[in-house]
């Protein structure tokens, strides 16, 4: 499978995941970014926990405008 491909198939997933995870920040608070780092971790294969980082990180973006 072409990284184009495995991005596509994989997109919808990885933003869901984000978003569930970052609707845990209110709730964790100071806990949030060492819980959210080990969820990443055991995310696999690691190109899509790349993809739900990336995720996050235009979430965590969006929230700050």
């Amino acid at each position: 499978m072409s990284r184009a491909d495995f991005h596509l198939q994989n997109l919808d997933s990885a933003r869901e995941e984000a978003r569930r995870l970052f609707a845990a920040k209110a709730e964790r608070q100071g806990a949030w970014l060492g819980w959210v780092a080990s969820q990443i971790y055991a995310l696999r294969p690691a190109e899509y926990a790349s993809m739900v980082r990336r995720e996050l990180q235009r979430l965590q973006e969006m929230s700050e405008k």
